[in-house]
């Protein structure tokens, strides 16, 4: 049961800054370049209107790149960060005193030098700059809540903590002069005596806190004592104001959730709310449903990776139709079929704010299908949607698509893999790819659409300027079909990623596709093909036949005939 106990560690993140630490440093270049300080006297002030505009510009630019600085060390504490924004922005801001203001007052012509910078005044820049981003990242002031430091023990291997290693671990939680907001506590396993010292930790910070991360911090316990850890947690968390809460991989089960009674019932302000690869059965979906208080500033809801099956679907569905501003909805692998997936998509109605809907891997069926088409009516600002494998047929599919077509115009990814999806379908494809721009991803993969689809799309692609990626991997097209679609993106500067890989095109073929995209990186891999795919196409002459029929449909695509 034990697993190996990896060395302890826990981090502290300097990086980001919180926007007030943000706006201290903006504030306090304005006053450097519009005040004579030690930093300006050598120079032409800047107008306070001026000063200001320019220090915003600043400290942009040095936000920006230390930020690039530490997604290259994404397990760093982020000091690297911090150090290099205040050399940036106090390196930024001398070029800028040196410059001087773009309207100064008339001076008479002549040669000038600007004045010597002493090095003195770099590293008092630098220091005060680090002294202002540092302790604004972990202190609060008068007493309000602020972004401020994240408190991270998930690093390195999953490893079992017990009493003492979890008072030394939390130990920075209770220094008074810290202020975490934030805190994880993923990939290590809490026992009961380590929970027991966590708890009056916990409780004593619940005040300052936004955002909690449980995930996967149970691992390997029996259930009767990941249950009891799971209530220690909960009720030294109750009454914490929380905007975040994940509670994935812990296999909670109905147990499980109502273990975190105490915590759910007192959230009236979530906005994001994870319960991802957590067992949700029907029964842990009902409990969800009647311990969730307020759904009022939901945004964000996932139970990906679940059993909930139909009936936990639609106590699911209680809790979406109470959350009018969730942007962002995912019940993907879910065992929701039919009569299940038709409450669900009604219910989703109610959330005319959603940007991201993923239903992946369900069962839901041409009814569930239909029904999702008339809610996505009302959702007209989707962004992405991910319906794959969900046997939606060509019947669900066309519903769905026209809907999408007549009624989000911003779309920009649909996936819909694996549905069935004959070229039948193919033609409100190439009808939504012709009413907009906006697209930029169709996934279509594993599907049979076949040549004729294959041409259909490669036809709506070429007056399409906005799409990057195309799958049509494993649909069981050949040659005619990949060498339109190989013409259909040739052109085009944007596009970025073409998939045919999966499907029935012979040697020459891929050949034929290769030397049109020559020069090009936008071809995906093609090791998975296979010409014998299509037994009833083996015959050369029928093969040259079927093939001939289709090269009259391509027209102006210029898509020779098989030699």
């Amino acid at each position: 049961m034990a697993e190996e106990i990896a060395p302890r560690s826990f981090s502290i993140k300097l990086w980001p800054p919180s926007d007030n630490t943000r706006q201290v440093i903006v504030d306090r270049m304005t006053k450097n370049l519009s005040t004579e300080t030690f930093f300006s006297k050598k120079y032409v002030l800047f107008s306070k209107e001026e000063a200001h505009k320019e220090a915003a510009r600043i400290e942009d630019a040095g936000f920006k790149a230390s930020s690039e600085l530490f997604m290259k060390e994404p397990d760093g504490d982020g000091s690297s960060a911090v150090q290099f924004y205040a050399k940036e922005t106090s390196r930024l801001m001398i070029e800028t005193l040196k410059r001087g203001p773009t309207v100064t007052p008339k001076v008479e012509p002549g040669p000038t030098v600007p004045p010597k910078v002493e090095p003195e005044t770099n590293r008092e820049l630098e220091t005060q700059t680090q002294r202002e981003v540092e302790p604004n990242v972990i202190s609060a002031q008068n007493g309000t809540r602020q972004e401020g430091a994240v408190f991270d023990i998930s690093g390195g291997k999953r490893a079992f903590i017990e009493a003492e290693e979890a008072r030394e671990l939390l130990s920075p939680l209770i220094q008074t002069r810290n202020w975490y907001t934030k805190i994880i506590f993923s990939n290590r396993s809490f026992g009961i005596e380590a929970a027991r010292e966590a708890g009056p930790i916990l409780e004593s910070i619940k005040n300052q806190l936004l955002d909690v991360d449980l995930s996967d911090f149970v691992a390997g316990r029996p259930e009767e004592e990941a249950l009891e850890v799971m209530k220690i947690f909960s009720l030294a968390l109750e009454g914490s104001v929380l905007r975040y809460l994940n509670l994935s991989d812990n296999a909670m089960g109905e147990k499980g959730v109502r273990a975190f009674e105490a915590l759910l019932r007192s959230q009236e302000q979530l906005e994001e709310l994870y319960l991802m690869n957590d067992g949700i059965s029907e029964e842990a979906a009902k409990a969800l449903s009647e311990l969730i208080p307020s759904t009022d500033k939901l945004k964000v809801l996932h139970f990906h990776n679940n059993m909930t099956g139909d009936e936990g679907a639609v106590a699911i569905s209680e809790v979406v139709k109470k959350s009018s501003l969730l942007e962002n909805f995912r019940c993907s692998s879910t065992r929701v079929g039919t009569d299940g997936g038709i409450p669900l998509a009604e219910a989703l109605g109610a959330c005319v704010n959603m940007k991201k809907l993923d239903l992946r891997d369900n069962l839901f069926g041409v009814e569930a299908g239909l029904a999702l088409s008339k809610t996505i009516t009302k959702l007209t600002g989707l962004k992405e949607i991910y319906l794959s494998y969900l046997n939606l047929e060509d019947e669900g599919t066309k519903e769905i698509v026209n809907a999408l077509k007549s009624s989000v115009p911003g779309l920009e990814v649909l996936e819909i893999a694996g549905n069935e999806i004959t070229a039948a379908a193919a033609p409100v494809f190439a009808a939504l790819l012709g009413a907009g721009q906006t697209l930029k991803k169709l996934g279509l993969s594993e599907n049979e659409l076949k040549d004729e689809g294959a041409i259909v799309i490669a036809r709506a692609i070429e007056g399409q300027t906005g799409l990057k990626e195309l799958d049509l991997s494993s649909n069981l097209i050949q040659r005619a079909g990949a060498r339109a679609l190989a013409n259909a993106v040739v052109s085009k500067k944007e596009f970025e990623l073409l998939n045919i890989n999966g499907n029935a095109i012979s040697d020459e073929g891929l050949d034929e596709v290769k030397e049109i995209l020559k020069g090009s990186d936008v071809l995906g891999p093609l090791d998975e093909n296979d010409v014998d795919l299509l037994e009833e196409l083996d015959e050369e002459g029928e093969e040259e036949g079927a093939e001939g029929e289709l090269e009259a449909k391509l027209g102006h695509l210029n898509v020779k005939s098989e030699d």
